[in-house]
């Protein structure tokens, strides 16, 4: 079984990164659960609305402006992933302090391009 992925900040919408992720994801059979703020389906994986206690969550992908992410701050902590990917326009030195203080690895990276060039 392959490590999970949580995309936070899923959209349904074919033109957003985070769908064209989710998809490259699946593709690659990553196993991905994924939140955002319409319940929907991605290529099989559905996109919650709701916080939900994901377990062996191995990365968190970021799709959500500095500004939005401080609300997921606690939630993603509370998941304990081993990494935090911060895609562009995510970057966020205040919450890269806060998961260096918990032990937390994070990659300043674009999910498509990692699993581009297999260093996913």
């Amino acid at each position: 079984m392959t490590k999970t992925t949580l995309v936070l900040g899923a959209s349904l919408k074919t033109n957003r990164y985070s769908n064209i992720a989710i998809n490259r994801l699946v593709q690659a059979n990553h196993s991905v659960v994924a939140f955002g703020l319409t319940e929907g389906k991605v290529n099989g994986v559905q996109i919650d609305t709701e916080l939900l206690p994901y377990e062996d969550v191995d990365t968190v992908t970021l799709y959500l402006s500095p500004k939005h992410q401080k609300a997921y701050y606690d939630y993603i902590l509370s998941l304990n992933p081993k990494r935090v990917i911060f895609n562009p326009g995510t970057e966020n030195p205040e919450f890269y302090k806060i998961l260096r203080e918990n032990n937390i690895q994070f990659e300043v990276a674009c999910t498509l391009v990692l699993l581009a060039t297999e260093q996913y």
